[in-house]
């Protein structure tokens, strides 16, 4: 894999952080669970609130050799579109950091899935930009 496949590979599995998946075993085992975070080094995960069949776990950790599928069960963030629709309001102050999954508003205000860090009568504006495109995000889903 090249360096730019590898690292949008990342990028990829970092969307997934903290989001419900389902992770299915070479074996066919299916595990069902919020993904806390991986090991690049081997791709191993960690699951936390994991459900196997009918038994509840507190916390599972898969090694990434053992793993066959991870399917995302939620639909992602459209950091992309929440992008679009600022430069909309504040062209040329918009800057999109993809492979990091990050908006910055005029270099001060930070834009994440997560939400939105800054002070000010700006970062109020780019807070009500982002709360009004979550609930429409919410209300399509």
């Amino acid at each position: 894999m090249s360096i730019t496949s590898t690292r949008r590979y990342i990028n990829e599995l970092n969307n997934f952080i903290d989001k419900n998946v389902k992770v299915v075993t070479i074996r066919g085992v299916a595990y069902e669970g919020k993904l806390l975070g991986f090991d690049t080094s081997n791709l191993s995960i960690c699951l936390g609130d994991v459900v196997i069949g009918n038994e509840k776990y507190s916390r599972v950790i898969i090694r990434g050799d053992a793993i066959s599928e991870i399917l995302l069960k939620e639909k992602p963030f459209d950091l992309k579109g929440l992008s679009d629709r600022l430069s909309k309001v504040f062209p040329n102050m918009v800057k999109y950091y993809e492979d990091v999954g990050v908006i910055t508003v005029m270099d001060r205000i930070k834009v994440t899935a997560k939400g939105v860090e800054g002070s000010g009568p700006m970062f109020e504006r780019v807070k009500k930009i982002y709360d009004q495109y979550i609930m429409e995000q919410t209300s399509e889903g």
